[in-house]
C-alpha cells in the first residue's frame, strides 16, 4: 500500500510515522519510509534548497517546479520500485502537499498543478492519505518550540490558514481515500486512531 501523510505545521507527522512503521513491521509487513521533497540523493539536495530561508525570492513557478523535479526522481527511483516488491509505503508528504502550499499557500492554480501530477505520476495516487489536522496557532507554536524555522515555516498566518483549508477541502473531495486525525489529542489518543485504521487495512 502506499500511504501518505499530511498536514500542517507542528501535527507530529514524524513521531506517528515512526509508530505507523513499528505497526506495520509488528505485524508482518515490510514498510520504507520517504518523505518529500527529498526521499532520494538527488531529492534531499532539492530540499535543501527549497527550505533554506536565504531563497526568500524564489518564484512560486520555480517552487512549484523544483517539487516536482524532486518527486519525478523519488517515484522512479524509490515509490515505484518498493510498490513493486510488495512493500508498504509511507511517505511523508506527497502532491497533496503542493495542492495545500503552493495552490492554497501560494494561490497557484489548482488546474496546473494538476498537469504537472499527471505528467509526474501518470496513474500513481495514494491509496489512503492520514490528515493530521489542529489549528494554525497550536502548529505554529509547537513548530516554533523545535528549531529553527525554514522558508515555509517563516511565512505568515494567513499562508497556513489557507494550507489547512486546503486540506479540508481535499479531505471532503476524496472522502475514499482520506482519513482526518485530530493531531490536538493526546500522542495516545491520535496513535488509538491510527491503529484503528492501519487494523482495517490490513484486515482487507
Amino acid at each position: 500500500m502506499f500511504i501518505t501523510i499530511e498536514g500542517g505545521e507542528g501535527g507530529g507527522k514524524s513521531t506517528n510515522i515512526a509508530f505507523m512503521q513499528k505497526y506495520l513491521e509488528a505485524s508482518g509487513q515490510q514498510v520504507i519510509v520517504t518523505r518529500e521533497p527529498g526521499g532520494t540523493q538527488l531529492g534531499e539536495k532539492v530540499r535543501e534548497v527549497l527550505l533554506n530561508p536565504e531563497h526568500k525570492g524564489m518564484h512560486d513557478d520555480t517552487e512549484l517546479l523544483l517539487m516536482f523535479a524532486a518527486r519525478a526522481q523519488h517515484i522512479t527511483e524509490v515509490i515505484k520500485p518498493a510498490l513493486a516488491q510488495g512493500k508498504w509505503v509511507l511517505c511523508d508528504r506527497f502532491t497533496d502537499a503542493t495542492y495545500a502550499y503552493q495552490g492554497g499557500g501560494r494561490g497557484i492554480n489548482k488546474e496546473r498543478i494538476a498537469i504537472l501530477e499527471q505528467w509526474v505520476q501518470g496513474e500513481l495516487r495514494p491509496d489512503i492519505t492520514l490528515l493530521f489536522d489542529l489549528s494554525v496557532e497550536v502548529g505554529m507554536r509547537r513548530a516554533s518550540e523545535r528549531a529553527d524555522l525554514d522558508r515555509f515555516e517563516q511565512e505568515k498566518l494567513q499562508f497556513f490558514e489557507n494550507v489547512r483549508a486546503c486540506y479540508l477541502a481535499m479531505a471532503k473531495e476524496y472522502p475514499k481515500r482520506y482519513r482526518v486525525l485530530n493531531a490536538e489529542q493526546s500522542l495516545e489518543k491520535v496513535q488509538q486512531d491510527i491503529q484503528k485504521i492501519l487494523d482495517e487495512e490490513l484486515a482487507k
